[in-house]
């Protein structure tokens, strides 16, 4: 009554059955892109100019922390 009932198969049914995978799909290559010498000059161009003002920022900051430093000590140097 209280027995299991096994079934007719002794063997197991695989855990795991193997799928095969998708071949790779096909890359596509991307279109050609022309490069214009006029692009790389703009390119260049800007890149110097970006550089330029960058460094006149430094230098303008710079320039105001030394202006603020002076007159600072100078008046320290007058209280005393």
């Amino acid at each position: 009554m209280f027995l299991p009932k096994y079934p007719d198969n002794p063997t197991p049914p695989p855990a795991h059955t193997h799928t095969p995978a998708d071949p790779m799909p096909v890359r596509r290559s991307l279109p050609p892109v022309a490069i214009d010498r006029n692009a790389v000059l703009v390119l260049v161009v800007g890149g110097v100019v970006l550089t330029a003002l960058l460094a006149a920022v430094a230098v303008t900051a710079i320039s105001v922390a030394i202006a603020a430093v002076v007159p600072r000590s100078m008046l320290r140097d007058h209280r005393r």
